[in-house]
């Protein structure tokens, strides 16, 4: 549905005023530099996403914004646009949509449609996660956490779906690395939790959750330090874990991670996946149960259908 000026302006406005990160350094509203161009004359340039942003949120002086990607989606006719907005509160990422012609920009998701809506991006998961893992590995559901280290939002999530995995014990959990680009130190906790991962299935669990522990201690400045000291009393080799951090295949690793997330719609954290459904990650553990619990159900079913020709 398309969506009127005054609803995108409220939306950037209400967003960038519920984030709790990095805070701005420009206070003024102008763009504050783009990392990616247009690479297509079907893609709305640059300078024209600037100027449609400086009208929407130019009358507060404390925000500023950054293009983050300019690029297609698989809907003829539109392209996805996704902006950091920061203001004195701190940095969100938020993302629209813009039609060919260039006279209209649409808020909201763009969700799959037809008998099963959710079967692509299931495979595209099922074939593309990199990330630690815990549950049965042919379990009939997947669940598919993209995180990201340094997200306050994340680590008040991170008990729900504790809660859920206890609750759905023969449900396949995989926590797939996220990193924002407008968090300090995301990327270096990522690579963290990559290598203890790969090195103990055991210790990586107790990596992320002392990780969001002490969230609010981590700086940019002592990241490596309070990271190898986490690694070490979660039961892994501070050191080795530390050289396998800086290794170019580990940050391949990573950007694997980030692309798979762009290729099913994640552009924030956490966002969870059930069986390829994308939901919210502050939708409530009931939820998220009954829908374990129904894609089980279908699971189940279409196995005894498959017996049964």
């Amino acid at each position: 549905m398309l969506k009127n000026v005054l609803v995108f302006l409220c939306l950037i406005a209400v967003v960038a005023a519920q984030t709790k990160t990095a805070p701005a350094t420009k206070p003024a509203a102008k763009p504050a530099g783009s990392t990616t161009a247009a690479v297509s004359s079907n893609l709305p340039s640059e300078d024209t996403i600037n100027a449609f942003m400086k009208q929407m949120v130019g009358y507060n002086p404390e925000m500023t914004w950054r293009i983050a990607e300019i690029r297609p989606t698989e809907v003829s006719g539109l392209s996805e646009v996704v902006v950091v907005i920061t203001d004195s509160k701190g940095s969100n990422t938020n993302k629209f949509y813009v039609s060919t012609d260039g006279k209209h920009a649409i808020t909201g998701d763009i969700i799959p449609f037809g008998a099963k809506p959710f079967e692509q991006d299931r495979v595209k998961l099922e074939k593309g996660v990199n990330g630690p893992a815990k549950g049965p590995a042919k379990a009939p559901v997947m669940i598919v956490e993209f995180s990201d280290m340094q997200c306050p939002h994340c680590k008040q999530v991170a008990p729900a779906i504790e809660q859920l995995l206890a609750q759905e014990p023969n449900a396949h959990f995989v926590f797939q690395n996220f990193p924002l680009p407008n968090h300090n130190w995301a990327e270096k906790a990522a690579d963290y939790v990559d290598c203890v991962g790969r090195a103990s299935g055991d210790a990586v669990w107790k990596f992320i959750q002392k990780t969001f522990e002490q969230q609010e201690s981590i700086t940019e400045a002592n990241a490596d330090e309070k990271l190898k000291a986490i690694a070490t009393e979660s039961g892994a080799n501070a050191d080795q874990i530390a050289a396998c951090a800086a290794k170019p295949d580990t940050k391949a690793r990573i950007q694997a991670s980030l692309a798979l997330g762009k290729s099913v719609g994640v552009t924030g954290t956490p966002a969870i996946f059930i069986n390829g459904r994308m939901l919210s990650g502050g939708a409530p553990v009931e939820l998220l149960k009954q829908i374990v619990d129904f894609q089980g159900a279908q699971a189940s079913q279409k196995q005894d259908t498959a017996k049964k020709q």
